[in-house]
């Protein structure tokens, strides 16, 4: 059944299955990156799992303190049960969903998988880069698809109701404090700056994930092979090309010129169709940032 077939309903299931998918795969890693790489080399983070693990230490850590897990169900609890009362239940399914997916694993693989199963935890700086980015890039699975996990994000949500404070300027100070607090409980201060290490690396991974899924090309064509080009990449390739009026100054003749926005990965199709047309096509390509509409990202999902 081909899917122009496919009734509406039955596509909007089908992609909700699809991005809860997603959405647990990320969580899978995120939970991996605390459980088997930052918390047998006794490095810090922030977020809800920074505060768990804060309390993983502080109650004996591998030699039986509470479970990441646990603490990680529970802190977030208390927030959203907070944050109901003060700002009502703007919390969608997939944030719940997200919270208790990561409760979960984080307590079965804290059971199940090895201790220290990639040899990595006498390397506190090589174990805060890869853990921070196995994290970052499973959050970042999971906020492409409308998720969260919890921790700071909710504690921005209230701050955000009294005060005029960004939700990035709250979390890096909710950051900033929880990952300090474990110099009271290593009694060291390098597991402070292994911290903000994989505070760094983590939002650096999220960041360049996320643009990395939305980022596209523009594309300008000068050619006199015009409409051959315009028809190649909009019925072989399946993307839009407007043409716009353009003179040449120098020869003072008119020219068509087409332009054309595309994931930045249908650049090589589209360079191939240009080479196979007219090899002396005059071409110019930027990335663009940010393009909303069909064929891209919806206006309401910024």
């Amino acid at each position: 059944m081909s899917a122009a077939r496919i009734p509406h309903s039955r596509v909007n299931i089908l992609n909700e299955v699809k991005s809860y998918l997603i959405i647990t795969l990320g969580l899978s890693m995120y939970a991996f990156a605390w459980t088997t790489i930052l918390a047998p080399a006794n490095v810090m983070g922030g977020g809800g799992g920074g505060m768990a693990m804060l309390i993983y230490y502080a109650t004996g850590g591998q030699a039986g303190g509470i479970p990441i897990g646990y603490s990680y169900l529970a802190i977030n609890a208390v927030l959203i049960g907070i944050a109901c009362l003060i700002i009502g239940p703007k919390f969608g399914a997939k944030t719940i969903y997200a919270v208790f997916c990561v409760s979960l694993m984080m307590s079965l693989m804290q059971d199940l998988v090895p201790n220290d199963i990639l040899g990595l935890s006498n390397d506190k700086l090589l174990s805060s880069l890869l853990g921070a980015a196995v994290a970052g890039i499973g959050v970042a699975m999971c906020f492409t698809q409308g998720g969260s996990s919890g921790g700071t994000d909710i504690i921005a949500m209230i701050v955000n109701k009294y005060r005029n404070v960004s939700y990035g300027r709250v979390i890096m100070l909710c950051d900033v404090f929880i990952i300090g607090s474990s110099v009271f409980i290593f009694k060291d201060i390098s597991s402070v700056i292994y911290g903000y290490v994989v505070v760094g690396v983590y939002g650096y991974t999220i960041d360049t994930v996320i643009a990395g899924n939305k980022q596209s090309s523009q594309i300008l064509i000068i050619s006199r092979k015009y409409e051959e080009i315009a028809d190649r990449i909009v019925f072989d390739i399946k993307r839009g090309v407007t043409v716009l009026d353009g003179n040449g100054w120098y020869t003072k003749k008119p020219q068509k010129v087409l332009m054309i926005l595309c994931r930045k990965n249908e650049t090589t199709a589209i360079y191939k169709v240009i080479k196979e047309c007219d090899p002396e096509a005059f071409i110019t390509v930027a990335s663009v940032m940010g393009v909303y509409g069909k064929g891209f990202e919806a206006l309401g999902k910024r």
